[in-house]
């Protein structure tokens, strides 16, 4: 068997699936890619059993079949070679030899029929959305994800379907991110989590434009489309807990303030709280928000105060400031908005300006104060 293809071309579809493969896996096959060639089509896929990514490209190829290649050998050649065409010969043993311009170079494979089967789209309920709008809700949500094994719910983001709008919802028990879209047509109203690798690697993988994907998901399985790309990830099988009861409904007071200001702010001030809580207290009062931490075991003490635009009663609440921090690189508008109630009840942030068919809520469970 034997196929012609691009070096450069070859790289850059490799380093977009090459994510989904894991150093240290238990089956070697995984460790590897699978070339399907069928006339002049080329298919790659990479897997490690949990998600599967595949894409297509145009070679010059007269012969049909498959073979698996070492991932991380195949890579690091490419990276070294200049653009040029690359003629792989495959031999009965699936002994693959790469000759380019000025060299020859072999590896061994292995045998295709070992590589896993990846799942079949039955049954799929399927809607569209832009490929912009996906990245966005994945950049908006997937820092708040869980790292907690034991809560496996927690640790993808949920998507959450209605007729006319999706909504992505993400929380660690700390805080919890809800984005939503309106104008939207899903097939009808449904859930299911999706786990924040396959999240991770498509934010990677797809274009910050109005290109089209095609979604569709079963019970088991998610598959998304977009041009020679495909990802199907296996969907995870718990009970999302009901987020709807921890946000708050009434937080009478409002604070307004400066995004980059009071990020920054909470940088500096954060230098010197308790590494292990990351504790900020914020005071309001009129039109002043100071911001004080403190370590004590190493006596360091860091305080800040900044203008604001806050309508309440006066206000002492404790944040951890690595979450803040975060949630705000969530946003992109000049101004914030935080809705508080008392030092022991939820924040909430929302950004002042939104597009019409966007909503963005932020919750941050609030920290109990040292003093």
């Amino acid at each position: 068997m034997k196929f012609i293809v691009s070096s450069s071309t070859l790289l850059k579809q490799l380093q977009q699936i090459g994510g989904v493969i894991n150093a240290n896996t238990v089956l070697p096959i995984l460790e590897d890619f699978l070339f399907e060639i069928e006339k002049n089509k080329l298919t790659v896929v990479a897997t490690d059993l949990e998600t599967v990514m595949k894409v297509h490209m145009d070679i010059e190829a007269k012969d049909t079949g498959k073979v698996c290649i070492p991932a991380k050998i195949l890579l690091d050649s490419l990276k070294n070679i200049p653009e040029q065409p690359l003629t792989f010969n495959i031999d009965k043993n699936f002994g693959v030899e790469i000759t380019s311009d000025n060299g020859k170079y072999k590896v061994m494979g292995e045998n295709p029929d070992n590589f896993p089967k990846e799942p079949t789209a039955d049954e799929a309920n399927e809607f569209t959305m832009t490929s912009s709008q996906l990245v966005t809700a994945i950049n908006k949500t997937i820092f708040a994800v869980s790292t907690d094994d034991l809560r496996p719910a927690m640790t993808g983001v949920y998507f959450e379907l209605d007729p006319k709008s999706i909504s992505f919802v993400a929380t660690d028990a700390h805080r919890l991110v809800k984005f939503t879209y309106t104008g939207i047509n899903c097939p009808k109203k449904d859930s299911f989590i999706v786990p924040k690798k396959p999240l991770s690697l498509l934010k990677g993988a797809l274009p910050d434009n109005d290109d089209e994907l095609k979604i569709s998901y079963n019970s088991n399985h998610l598959f998304i489309t977009h041009g020679s790309t495909e990802l199907v990830c296996r969907l995870i099988d718990a009970r999302f807990p009901d987020y709807k009861v921890v946000i708050p409904t009434d937080n009478p007071y409002k604070l307004m303030v400066n995004r980059s200001d009071f990020q920054n702010a909470l940088r500096r001030v954060s230098v010197f709280s308790n590494k292990s809580t990351n504790q900020v207290a914020l005071s309001m009062s009129g039109s002043e928000l100071q911001l004080a931490s403190q370590d004590v075991d190493f006596s360091f003490e860091g305080n800040e105060r900044m203008v604001c635009q806050y309508d309440g009663e006066d206000l002492q609440i404790a944040f951890n400031a690595k979450f803040l921090i975060e949630m705000l690189n969530g946003t992109d508008t000049q101004d914030i908005n935080m809705e508080l109630s008392t030092a022991t009840k939820a924040g909430i942030i929302r950004p002042t300006e939104e597009e019409d068919n966007e909503n963005l809520l932020m919750l941050v469970m609030p920290l109990m104060l040292n003093n």
